[in-house]
């Protein structure tokens, strides 16, 4: 059963009528429901809230990482471990083809289901994940393959054994070593991007966000407790935190808005899929026609200019 929030209840009403046409064969109440349909998504999609961005964003019928990596990827095969410590299944690392080209894809994964989300620590890396996807970002290094990651964390896991097993160094080293990576690689942000959890394999060339996802140093709700002492607050704080795509494409934070389905990838999988599959390949043809030195040299100042303002 799909989950609809509050503000798609109407959506859901014309979608259960629009069964019942079809059950009925009444073809012309389904044209002209579906009519309907797309005047109410454009409607309420298109004066989306920050808040109710994020709550797209959370969706748990958004598609994961696991979801595109199986409708885009094709002789796809997974590569586990970090050769000190375990395998993280938070982390994600496939070695495969998108298209015509072959890529190493990168990403954190949620899971869905109780025993899933246990099983993938509900999408919060420890460090032995960060250093599998490190290994995996230098294995493609060294056989020139492009480098593609989709971010969707709510943070790095900040459990007492995790961080014995040093989670700021692992992500710290994660930072320098793609900064310095010679290969290209795109980083897209397919949900949610929380603090260094999401920068761990989030520098690359190419920084993109999906419509609906959203990306920040807190969570609303930690940043409400911490500023007002009231986790309920978290709207106001989502409002105040310009945490969405659009807020960080006009701060110069991000590269690029890829744009999903306008009723949200949680409806439409297949499309929001195609969206992420034709960026990586546009993006990587541009960054193709670049030599390594000016490729470098761009990723170099793009990363030292965040956060540079004038007065």
């Amino acid at each position: 059963m799909a989950t609809y929030l509050d503000f798609e209840q109407k959506i859901r009403f014309i979608q259960e009528d629009i069964i019942s046409a079809q059950v009925r064969h009444d073809y012309k109440a389904v044209e002209n429901l579906q009519k309907d349909l797309d005047k109410e998504v454009s409607k309420i999609f298109n004066n989306l809230s920050p808040f109710q961005k994020l709550q797209l964003a959370r969706h748990q019928d958004r598609p994961y990482a696991l979801d595109y990596i199986n409708l885009i990827m094709s002789d796809k095969y997974e590569i586990h471990g970090d050769r000190h410590f375990r395998d993280d299944p938070a982390i994600l690392c496939y070695l495969g083809y998108i298209g015509d080209e072959k890529v190493m894809v990168i990403g954190e994964q949620k899971g869905r289901g109780t025993k899933n989300k246990i099983k993938r620590n509900f999408g919060m890396p420890h460090p032995e994940g960060y250093r599998k996807a490190l290994r995996a970002a230098k294995l493609a290094e060294k056989f020139h393959i492009p480098v593609l990651m989709l971010v969707d964390t709510p943070g790095a896991y900040p459990g007492i054994g995790a961080e014995e097993r040093n989670q700021s160094e692992a992500i710290a080293r994660n930072l320098i070593e793609l900064a310095e990576l010679n290969t290209q690689t795109i980083s897209i942000v397919i949900g949610e991007g929380g603090s260094g959890g999401a920068l761990a394999i989030g520098v690359a060339d190419k920084f993109a966000m999906m419509r609906y996802s959203v990306f920040s140093v807190i969570s609303p709700e930690g940043c409400s407790a911490i500023l007002w002492n009231d986790p309920k607050k978290a709207e106001a704080a989502t409002n105040a935190m310009k945490i969405t795509s659009e807020d960080l494409k006009n701060l110069d934070l991000i590269d690029d808005i890829i744009n999903e389905p306008l009723i949200g990838a949680h409806r439409d999988r297949e499309a929001a899929a195609t969206a992420i599959a034709d960026y990586f390949l546009s993006e990587l043809f541009k960054l193709r026609q670049m030599t390594n030195q000016d490729r470098m040299d761009t990723r170099y100042k793009k990363l030292t200019s965040a956060g540079a303002f004038s007065e």
